[in-house]
């Protein structure tokens, strides 16, 4: 067992644990067990922290989909012009999946959304990077249009990063991010005008 650690740093440990642990069986195959031994702490100390599985699970798609979004807002805040603001948030996003496949599995890939609470943490997480992703763009458009096409560069970095995990895809996370946000860009730049 682990040495004592304060409470925070403790909650942050076993979050971390039980996003390899339910990444890699999913929710309904993980138990509270499976967590504590991932992170080398008893039960009850899990139990300190969270009050059951479903908190604890809930509670690891809010963490990392606040995770994934802190990357894409500061990588785009630090880049130059609306093409720039593309290819930063694109290529955060992909380093997010190449050095948290884990995570990204957990929100995406583990079957959260075919449980109603779960599946509405994943489409806040959804609906948070898309509406930032919409301040981004620069486009002669409506608010409406503007967001119809957030939601459409959300759902083709999810979709691509989707099929580079399961191994559809083989190309190097940095090509692909240049390759999605490449076509974004001219999507984009191509958005308002007849």
């Amino acid at each position: 067992m682990q040495a004592r650690l304060p409470a925070a740093a403790r909650r942050r440990q076993l979050l971390d644990s039980a996003v390899e642990a339910f990444a890699e069986r999913g929710f309904h195959a993980t138990s509270m067990n499976d967590v504590a031994e991932a992170a080398g702490v008893t039960k009850p100390v899990l139990y300190q922290h969270f009050r059951s599985k479903r908190q604890l699970y809930s509670e690891l798609l809010e963490d990392v989909g606040m995770s994934l979004r802190t990357r894409i807002e500061a990588a785009t805040r630090d880049s130059g012009g609306p093409r720039q603001q593309v290819e930063a948030g694109v290529a955060a996003y992909f380093r997010f999946v190449d050095e948290r496949r884990s995570a990204f599995t957990l929100l995406f890939g583990s079957g959260a959304r075919r449980d109603v609470e779960f599946a509405e943490t994943v489409s806040r997480v959804e609906d948070a990077v898309a509406e930032w992703v919409a301040t981004l763009i620069d486009a002669d458009v409506d608010d409406e249009h503007r967001r119809t096409l957030a939601y459409g560069v959300v759902g083709l970095a999810e979709v691509t990063s989707r099929s580079w995990v399961t191994g559809t895809l083989k190309a190097d996370p940095d090509v692909l991010a240049a390759h999605v946000a490449d076509l974004a860009w001219r999507g984009l730049r191509g958005a308002g005008t007849p």
